[in-house]
């Protein structure tokens, strides 16, 4: 390959060419202003999406990635550019998002001076980055980039970062690109360990009440036709994590629900009367578990992860597989023996059943006239058919969503899950509505959350993103309000809040609006937004003091899931 004399700024543009970039999410400033100075020649070949802060860059990034599966790009400037990636990165570290950071810098001379907008991104972001590195030299530039995008996508994905000094932007070298394949003593893809395999088939066959737990690591492996081979051959029943939410369609009739804190009831104490416990491509989080100590103690755990780490760190399991999800899955469905757990499975209906009972007889002492987070995101999944891509901020609407919503395509459910960054979901979903342009893309947001963020509006109308943004407002800051109720003596402490007309907000920023507060008005209303061309935000005013039932109180076991 015959080398071409280009600059440092323009050798990155090439690099993401090389990479099959065509959508970058950034905002400029002085230290990276050489390479949006390059930037502006390739505009017929990448999409540059210009966000309101840096913040919004990477949740776009994060959105992007998990609904196409392929990696977010974010460009920041030094200093509080770099500085503002940090919340995101955190984000899509713990919620294994591969997304590749490039950040400027002052130039070298000037590093380790407190020249201005100088931070050290580089001890920053260690702790909340899959790997990061500084490039001080126009030559190091394409490897950087080539390892950074292999270690972003492949084993266990997450974020990186690359911190290029001004003057390495600047100075001219030999162009030259190769990707990247592999990496010494950095073994992505474990060989599949047969004899772990062959044990866990040995177990499942034995079984007589198994529970089948899945996270993320089914989507991240692309291993949903495995899930969905393995599930109908051994009969098994299917839970589903938050993140693994539509890994398996929630209309097949081996899903069991939705596991976790604010989870279904089923799943949660059949956990803890199940024979065996099969987790695939999830983490044990604590909002799964609760108590740990109560955790899971009769039946035989058989843990199946790609990231050696997660193996026996929460939860021991008598069967540790560290594998890729898609290729266990596939071995493990030859091995496992065809069958029915006919009764097994009434067990969880007649939970399920005791859980509707409970939840609409309590609902009955609630005033009547007064909208439901869950109606409107059950509507809402009505008249989509299950077949959007919802993107969810923190909160109770968050919580509300997963367990309303049927998720019956994969990569269809976006949020924040073990950091909880409340601001996610607007950005995010303009991220997700570039990774899946034919999709019907729906942020539903708090309003709290919403004013985190707010200011992606304006990418939004810049970019003319076909997002639809349901804000349910409760007035309150309403996870932490149902705390208070329940565990605090109703001591609301700065959780109510006062906002803004959300309605003559959007519409400030060219974007159709309307507020209803009759259920009379909404399904017509949902519809409306639903048929909208282009963006739409929704305002609906929803009851001040609902509260999201079932709940595994904090420290309790899963068995002590409350109803009411």
């Amino acid at each position: 390959m015959n080398s071409t004399k280009i600059t440092g700024a323009q050798a990155v543009l090439e690099a993401l060419v090389a990479e099959e970039v065509n959508t970058i999410f950034g905002y400029p400033g002085g230290a990276i202003m050489p390479i949006y100075d390059a930037l502006y020649d390739y505009a017929d070949s990448v999409n540059h999406i210009l966000v309101r802060h840096e913040q919004g860059a990477i949740h776009a990034a994060q959105g992007y990635a998990r609904v196409s599966g392929k990696t977010g790009v974010v460009f920041a400037t030094s200093g509080p550019g770099a500085t503002n990636l940090i919340t995101g990165l955190a984000d899509a570290l713990i919620d294994s998002t591969p997304v590749v950071c490039i950040t400027g810098q002052v130039a070298s001379h000037l590093l380790g001076t407190d020249a201005f907008q100088e931070t050290d991104v580089i001890g920053i972001s260690m702790p909340v980055t899959k790997w990061n590195c500084q490039v001080t030299k126009a030559s190091e530039i394409p490897a950087a980039v080539a390892k950074a995008f292999y270690i972003a996508q492949s084993g266990r994905p997450g974020p990186v970062l690359i911190d290029i000094t001004k003057d390495a932007q600047f100075e001219m070298m030999a162009f030259q690109y190769e990707k990247c394949t592999q990496i010494r003593s950095y073994q992505p893809k474990p060989e599949l360990p047969i004899p772990a395999i062959e044990a866990a088939s040995i177990v499942l066959n034995q079984a007589k009440k198994p529970l089948m737990l899945i996270g993320q690591g089914i989507m991240l492996s692309n291993a949903e036709n495995e899930l969905l081979q393995f599930a109908e051959k051994s009969g098994i029943p299917v839970a589903s994590t938050l993140l693994g939410l539509g890994a398996f369609p929630n209309n097949h009739p081996l899903y069991v629900g939705f596991l976790g804190m604010h989870g279904d009831y089923a799943p949660n104490i059949k956990t803890n009367e199940c024979d065996v416990l099969l987790a695939v491509g999830m983490r044990f989080d604590d909002r799964v578990t609760g108590d740990v100590s109560r955790y899971a103690k009769q039946a035989s755990v058989i843990h199946i992860d790609i990231d050696a780490s997660e193996l026996n760190k929460i939860i021991k399991a008598d069967v540790a597989v560290h594998a890729d999800a898609k290729q266990a899955l596939e071995k493990l469905t030859a091995l496992v023996t065809k069958k029915e757990h006919l009764a097994w499975l009434q067990e969880f209906a007649a939970a399920k059943a005791m859980e509707l009972y409970t939840l609409a007889n309590t609902k009955k002492i609630m005033p009547s006239d007064e909208l439901k987070m869950d109606e409107v995101v059950a509507l809402l999944s009505e008249l989509t058919q299950g077949e959007a891509v919802i993107v969810t901020d923190v909160g109770q609407h968050q919580m509300m969503a997963a367990r309303y919503y049927q998720y019956n395509q994969t990569k269809s459910n976006v949020t924040s899950g073990g950091l909880g960054t409340m601001g996610f979901a607007l950005p995010a979903a303009i991220g997700a509505k570039l990774g899946a342009p034919d999709k019907q893309v729906i942020a539903i947001i708090g309003d709290g959350g919403f004013q985190m963020t707010l200011q992606e509006l304006g990418t939004i109308l810049q970019s003319k993103m076909a997002v639809k943004i349901v804000i349910l407002n409760n007035k309150f800051l309403g996870m932490v309000r149902q705390w208070q109720q329940l565990f605090f003596e109703k001591r609301y402490s700065f959780t109510e809040m006062v906002s803004p007309d959300f309605v003559a907000l959007a519409k400030s920023y060219s974007i159709e609006a309307q507020k209803v507060e009759e259920r009379t008005a909404l399904k017509a209303s949902l519809e409306q937004m639903l048929n909208h061309e282009g963006a739409y935000l929704l305002e609906v005013a929803v009851a001040k003091e609902e509260n999201v039932f079932p709940m595994v109180p904090t420290g309790a076991s899963v068995s002590e899931i409350r109803l009411v």
